[in-house]
């Protein structure tokens, strides 16, 4: 189980609600910690990280971000359009998603 923290100027910082550092969730504020949305979306990020043993994940997110950099010119399009963040983001609100998703799912979003 992943630990959540609460971080205000970290995630002050990157301008961001939370971020997934395996094995941690790190949230902007308190309230976040309890956002059933946000959460989902982090653990989803969780599961991506396991899958490909956390290492091979960050490069692939990184090769994957400055691939799309490249491709679309906008740093917030870029990252919106890797394969990890399409799937967290499209199944962030179905909260039974990770009892029945596929292992390697994120794929098809590539």
């Amino acid at each position: 189980m992943p630990i959540i923290v609460t971080s205000h100027k970290f995630c002050q910082w990157l301008r961001i609600a939370g971020i997934t550092l395996y094995p941690f969730i790190i949230v902007k504020t308190k309230e976040l910690k309890v956002n059933p949305v946000l959460i989902n979306h982090e653990l989803i990020h969780i599961r991506q990280q396991q899958e490909l043993l956390v290492i091979p994940f960050y490069l692939l997110y990184l090769g994957h971000y400055l691939y799309n950099l490249y491709k679309y010119k906008d740093a917030y399009i870029a990252y919106r359009n890797i394969c990890f963040e399409r799937e967290a983001y499209e199944m962030e609100w179905d909260l039974q998603y990770l009892k029945r998703r596929r292992m390697w799912t994120f794929w098809r979003y590539w």
